[in-house]
């Protein structure tokens, strides 16, 4: 499989091909796959994150959040998800602002 593919399919469904990109053999050991694989993992684990925030402070704000905050912050993520997937696959090296720091020192 190709660079770009298996770093594509890093993001296809989040923790779960992150993971499993970083324990098959052959793609454990190319940077590139590394990185998008971990970048994809922190994404992830930021993105719940910020949901269980969101839905705490939500929790105060009940009507306005319901109907107009939380499908904003759904389609914010969906939206980088969607680019990072389609970059990646073109072979852009698309890098987040805090997250891809964290994975690029964990790529190695």
């Amino acid at each position: 499989m190709a660079d770009n593919v298996a770093s594509a399919l890093c993001y296809a469904v989040g923790l779960i091909t992150g993971i499993i990109f970083l324990v098959i053999a052959p793609y454990n050991q190319n940077r590139t796959v590394r990185f998008h694989a971990f970048q994809s993992i922190f994404m992830h684990v930021a993105v719940i994150g910020c949901y269980i925030v969101a839905s705490i402070v939500f929790s105060f704000l009940r009507l306005f959040a319901l109907f107009f905050l939380w499908p904003l912050m759904g389609l914010a993520v969906f939206i980088l998800w969607l680019y990072l997937l389609i970059s990646t696959f073109q072979g852009k090296q698309v890098e987040l602002p805090v997250i891809g720091q964290f994975a690029r020192q964990q790529a190695g």
